[in-house]
């Protein structure tokens, strides 16, 4: 057993970089929650946490910045990202354009077989709002609209689009836990890969337009309940 851990180490190490790994390893932590927006991140701790050097840590929080989970204030140190409503508000704008362009793409370059990966992702979707488990179906949401972006084989708007994402998902799944959501939002997954699969580009950028949109109107329901519940600020996640 013992053997078998070993050598499935190595190999993962092998695959990938050391900062590589310890990067994957704090994003995990950050989109899980266990380290909040806010937090101040500490090189030296996570190291040992980790059982790496301060170089890979570092190294990490470079690439974490990059991908906007994380921001670096001078003289104070690092930070788990804090995204306001108003600046997911903008976010969400840009991401409803990119969302109709991916739709317009695909509808005109998508696969069978790439459909067929969706209506697999579909049904695993359904099978958690049936047993209303949030953290599997936000899990399984992220991979359906990742491999959205993967299809339109386009490189930089995939890089664009998951820096996008990553920000949305500092937000967290306030808006999707709202009673009913969980059923709204896979009813619209379904709708878009049906317009993706008839090769109608207008509308299936129509329909991911609006799918963010609604995303963005789920979030801001959710600032509305927390502020009357006297719960400050929300989260929320993406759609």
């Amino acid at each position: 057993m013992n053997a078998n851990r070993t050598m499935n180490t190595i190999a993962l190490v092998q695959k990938n970089s050391l900062p590589s790994l310890v990067q994957k390893e704090l994003e995990r932590m950050i989109l899980a929650g266990d380290l909040v927006a806010g937090d101040k991140l500490n090189e030296v701790s996570l190291a040992e946490m980790l059982g790496v050097s301060r170089g890979p840590v570092r190294e990490a929080f470079r690439a974490l910045e990059e991908a906007g989970l994380v921001q670096q204030e001078k003289n104070c140190g690092v930070f788990v990202r804090q995204i306001s409503v108003e600046e997911a508000d903008e976010i969400y704008e840009v991401r409803a354009a990119l969302d109709e362009l991916i739709g317009r793409k695909l509808a005109a370059t998508i696969k069978p077989g790439e459909v067929q990966e969706l209506r697999a992702l579909l049904d695993r979707m359904d099978g958690m709002v049936a047993l209303g488990d949030v953290d599997g179906y936000l899990k399984l949401n992220l991979s359906f609209h990742d491999s959205l972006v993967q299809f339109t084989a386009n490189k930089k708007l995939l890089h664009t689009y998951r820096r996008l994402v990553n920000e949305l998902n500092l937000f967290r799944r306030s808006a999707l836990a709202q009673k009913g959501s969980l059923p709204t939002s896979t009813t619209e997954h379904h709708k878009i890969v049906d317009a993706i699969a008839s090769g109608d580009s207008q509308a299936a950028g129509n329909i991911m337009r609006e799918h963010a949109v609604a995303g963005r109107n789920r979030m801001h329901k959710a600032q509305e309940q927390a502020t009357a519940g006297g719960a400050g600020s929300v989260v929320g996640a993406a759609n």
